[in-house]
């Protein structure tokens, strides 16, 4: 049955194998669609040149990190290289019921945890048009050393492995015709009928509309 009280915004999971182009499609899509934001994450780690509190990172202290993460604040988190990083559930729930869509950029597993928390995420993943094209693509990159590479291909496979687990697949070949495909998720999950109902929710009450109609 429809929800009338769901929340405004949407909720859009990317995942990809290293290289199959998802940061870049994550950066055009948000340039172009203003009302998206992209979650921002916590982490201990010192920030690097560059970097701003609430831009790239939250930095935190260890010791802030695990009281969050006590309280259950966080969709998912990680340690990777004896740093944490977590996911913020509170602020992403309270982006999306003042009407924030938000996108989380996130691996297969924590797509997972996510999804047992907001089960009406979408979910998308990005896909290489082969294997070959792959390793094309993270060989010019020039950031990895050949047995990276190789070990990045190994775990590509066991990623592309939970495709399956997705609403929307998006085949990488042809940048444009991606990013037209990825746009027009995110544009057609904001006309669900939960979402325009919790936005629109004067409009709904004005023209008899209520979750039990067909």
């Amino acid at each position: 049955m429809p929800d009338l009280h769901a929340s405004a915004g949407s909720l859009f999971m990317v995942v990809a194998p290293s290289g199959a182009g998802k940061s870049t499609l994550v950066n055009a899509l948000l340039a172009q669609e203003p009302a998206l934001k992209l979650s921002i994450s916590y982490t201990t780690r010192a920030p690097r040149p560059g970097e701003q509190h609430g831009r790239e990172y939250y930095f935190t202290s260890v010791e802030d990190f695990l009281k969050r993460r006590e309280s259950g604040e966080f969709l998912e988190s990680a340690e990777v290289h004896g740093n944490y990083y977590g996911t913020s559930r509170v602020m992403i729930s309270a982006q999306m019921k003042s009407g924030t869509d938000v996108l989380l950029e996130i691996d297969w597993q924590g797509a997972q945890q996510v999804k047992k928390q907001f089960p009406d995420a979408s979910g998308i993943f990005i896909l290489p048009p082969s294997i070959s094209a792959l390793e094309e693509r993270l060989t010019k990159r020039g950031q990895d050393e050949p047995h990276v590479i190789t070990r990045r291909l190994l775990a590509a496979g066991g990623e592309m492995a939970h495709a399956f687990e997705f609403e929307y697949v998006i085949i990488n070949q042809d940048f444009a015709i991606a990013l037209e495909e990825l746009t027009a998720i995110v544009r057609a999950t904001r006309c669900r009928f939960s979402q325009q109902a919790a936005r629109h929710a004067s409009l709904f009450a004005q023209l008899g509309i209520h979750a039990a109609s067909n």
